[in-house]
């Protein structure tokens, strides 16, 4: 038993190494979890026998909700909702379209049977949330037109459609037919969407209307009400992982005082989840009978990357005046990964067989997907000028936080306010604050003690920026001109008994607004929840 403490913990810090050196290593971290996986498999170094194709799936199984939940958890609503009906169709229809003609070229280019080819569809339908996100951060992808934003949530919520359309493959397989299938995808959905939502409800009553949850247990109480309602789903026969997707994004998107001690706690639980699935897809390969599937792998790679998923963004994208530019890198980054190499585990799980092992096809079609769509990514963003100087992808996931512990305030001073005439060392600041400078007219004025404040003067001070204590909550919006509360006053505004609008930021200028404060494009209000 020491001895397996003692690997798992090697492990687990080669990965971590990998991951701070991947970027040195011109490929992601990712495909270098993969190689330690196999440097300690059959044909590695360590020789460790392991084809346990059932534990395997258990294990990969809850380290995909875990994935599943913290990519609706880390969705900022307020971003993605512009490019949700986009990220919906690509993530149902477009899986669907993809796997179809994927399925079409593989029956064609290999002759596989028809419930074959389309097992091998549904498998690579979707893409890998894990490889997205991982390669928009680290890469610091900033892109156009809300691309990153489209990527992310596609990315998170396609899997429960790949997943549905594995299972009715294998029952193909296993019996032959095709019966209700049209039902057991709407139930899928249905259940799966209405319980994760139902949930998430339920998960916010309970923290923010209840003293259920004592304080410092509160990630323990999530990871348990994410099992259930990823356990329940299935009983019921809804599709999990879409509850436990849904879940996540209701639950953070709302205002529930510990999302800052859930943020990092679920982002650690998920580099974990990464390391491990990515690790066993290496520990379960058998490096030397790669070779009888890396043509078939190749083709598959071609028939996926060059043919069915342009066919399915461009079919689904362009309807939305979505630009050539846009489509042509949406389809680039349809990255394979973890996702597709679990559900492929399952179906030989479940007694799949095939003329060539499905699951090292995946590997190889994920490992070829991960190291040259990922490792080109940024240089096809450059060279379709889909990078955006202005933005930045860390502000389109929840867990963005700036770096400064301080706040800059600017303080007007009209005539005769009772500072007027003053110097800095008579004035009586607010605790904490500090007098930075004075702009007077077109002058930066450095503060110092015998510094004279005179009427028309801006103050900039510095203050310790504010921690919520209880359930309060700071938020800042900026406004956009499809933002409902654009050109509108905010008497005009039906805002929630515990929201108030605190501040509205417009250009320089940090303004206290009243009722009849109007709201414009560009503004950033600032809103103060309970």
């Amino acid at each position: 038993m020491t001895f397996v403490l003692l690997l798992v913990a090697i492990v687990i810090l080669l990965c971590v190494l990998a991951e701070k050196f991947s970027g040195r290593f011109g490929m992601p971290a990712l495909i270098l979890f993969m190689f330690i996986g196999m440097l300690f498999g059959s044909d590695g170094i360590f020789k460790i026998p392991f084809d346990d194709y059932k534990l395997a799936e258990n294990i990969c199984s809850i380290a995909l909700l875990f994935i599943m939940f913290y990519g609706g958890f880390n969705l900022k609503w307020e971003l993605a909702r512009n490019v949700a009906a986009k990220s919906i169709l690509l993530s149902t229809i477009g899986v669907a379209v993809t796997s179809i003609v994927t399925a079409l070229f593989v029956r064609l280019a290999l002759n596989y049977s028809w419930p074959e080819s389309f097992l091998v569809g549904a498998v690579l339908g979707s893409t890998d949330a894990a490889s997205v996100f991982a390669i928009l951060r680290q890469k610091k992808l900033n892109l156009k037109d809300s691309t990153a934003s489209l990527l992310e949530m596609e990315s998170g919520s396609n899997d429960p459609m790949a997943y549905m359309l594995t299972f009715i493959a294998m029952g193909i397989i296993d019996s032959g037919n095709a019966e209700h299938i049209v039902l057991r995808i709407f139930l899928q959905l249905v259940v799966g969407s209405l319980i994760g939502i139902a949930f998430a409800k339920l998960t916010i009553w309970l923290m923010t209307q209840t003293e259920l949850v004592s304080e410092g247990l509160d990630t323990i109480f999530m990871i348990a009400m994410v099992l259930i309602c990823y356990g329940l789903s299935q009983i019921l026969g809804g599709n999990a992982y879409l509850s436990v997707y849904i879940m996540g994004i209701v639950i953070g998107n709302s205002h529930i005082s510990s999302k800052a001690t859930l943020i990092p706690f679920f982002d650690g639980v998920t580099s974990l989840a990464q390391i491990l699935i990515f690790f066993l897809l290496g520990l379960l390969t058998i490096p030397h009978e790669m070779s009888d599937v890396i043509f078939t792998a190749v083709v598959i790679t071609i028939i996926l990357t060059l043919i069915a998923r342009p066919v399915a963004v461009f079919l689904l994208l362009k309807p939305f005046h979505c630009s050539a530019r846009q489509c042509l890198l949406v389809s680039w980054a349809g990255l394979r990964g973890a996702s597709s190499s679990v559900f492929a585990i399952m179906a030989v799980a479940g007694g799949i067989i095939m003329p060539h092992n499905l699951f090292h096809i995946v590997f190889m079609v994920s490992l070829f997907s991960v190291a040259i769509q990922g490792t080109l990514l940024p240089k096809a963003a450059q060279k379709l000028d889909m990078i955006d100087e202005n933005a930045d992808v860390r502000k389109t996931f929840n867990d963005y936080q700036e770096d400064s512990a301080i706040t800059l305030i600017r303080m007007f001073i009209p005539k005769g306010h009772h500072w007027e005439n003053k110097l800095i060392k008579e004035v009586c600041f607010p605790i904490g604050s500090l007098a930075l400078m004075i702009k007077r007219n077109h002058e930066t004025i450095i503060t110092k003690g015998d510094t004279l404040i005179k009427a028309g003067d801006s103050i900039i001070l510095s203050a310790p920026s504010y921690n919520p204590s209880g359930n309060e909550q700071l938020e800042e919006t900026k406004i956009d001109r499809t933002h409902p509360w654009c050109g509108h006053t905010i008497s005009e505004l039906e805002l929630a008994p515990d929201e108030l609008i605190a501040m509205i930021m417009r250009g320089d200028e940090s303004l206290i607004p009243d009722g009849k404060t109007r709201i414009y494009e560009n503004d950033r209000v600032v809103t103060y929840h309970e």
